[in-house]
């Protein structure tokens, strides 16, 4: 078995006249925390839209647990065990924190057509499953006494909070976070700190896209670096941020 959960291999991708991204290959290996940092505009979440299947990629391949992901839709790729958040939350406003998540248990479910119009035994036993599954995962990130309010009607940090425990309901080996620290205080930023390492702590790969560097070089145990589409470095935190192409890429600024 690799040591690499998830793999790119000369990832390229073309919008028109903008090459998004260049011959970009990396290696997650698995129980480590990933991140994936760079200037607006680098590439970072076309990367992320190509790894779980909103975008075809012109040349080159995914391969994630060992089989290649080409071809596959977004449900696919989640069914094989990549779940997302998006950079722009995407949750259902006018339903409840408990009912997001167990919409995102759907993945994982068997009843069939049949199932679902009569409501059969087994259904019911499994949508109960689902939703004891949906509680334990509010619980989990820390706003089970949110369960009945309205997704819109959160605060932004327990949104944030909400869209994690919806990925996890897929039972994930690799969650893909795009900016989870965005718009967050401090204070809300160390809580998602610390509810990332339980979550690596528990055997899930983590891939982090993330502005906030210092929450990145603090976290995660190798980063990549993308500029202009095309990757810059690799390597540990330390070794990246003394990286002359890092430097250079941020002017001087973000890292320090």
């Amino acid at each position: 078995m690799s040591d690499f959960l998830l793999e790119t291999r000369s990832i390229s991708k073309r919008f028109g006249g903008v090459q998004a991204l260049a011959d970009v290959s990396f290696g997650i290996r698995r129980g480590e925390i990933f991140g994936l940092i760079g200037p607006n505009g680098a590439g970072k979440t076309s990367l992320f839209n190509v790894l779980t299947g909103l975008y075809v990629p012109d040349s080159g391949e995914v391969i994630f647990d060992g089989q290649s992901l080409k071809g596959l839709k977004p449900n696919e790729v989640a069914e094989r065990g990549i779940a997302r958040t998006f950079q722009n939350l995407r949750l259902f406003g006018n339903l409840s924190a408990l009912e997001n998540v167990m919409i995102g248990r759907h993945v994982r479910t068997h009843a069939g057509v049949f199932g679902a119009i009569f409501r059969n035994r087994a259904t019911l036993e499994e949508e109960e499953a689902i939703e004891r599954r949906a509680h334990e995962l509010l619980k989990y990130v820390g706003i089970e006494r949110r369960a009945n309010t309205l997704a819109k009607n959160l605060s932004y940090g327990d949104q944030r909070r909400l869209e994690i425990a919806r990925a996890l309901a897929t039972d994930p080996k690799l969650l893909a976070l795009d900016e989870p620290a965005a718009g967050m205080n401090a204070t809300e930023t160390a809580a998602l700190r610390g509810l990332m390492e339980a979550i690596r702590s528990d055997g899930i790969t983590i891939l982090l896209i993330e502005h906030d560097v210092k929450l990145v070089m603090g976290l995660c145990d190798r980063v990549a670096v993308l500029d202009y589409g095309q990757k810059i470095a690799e390597d540990t935190p330390d070794k990246v941020q003394r990286d002359p192409k890092v430097i250079e890429a941020y002017l001087g600024g973000a890292i320090a």
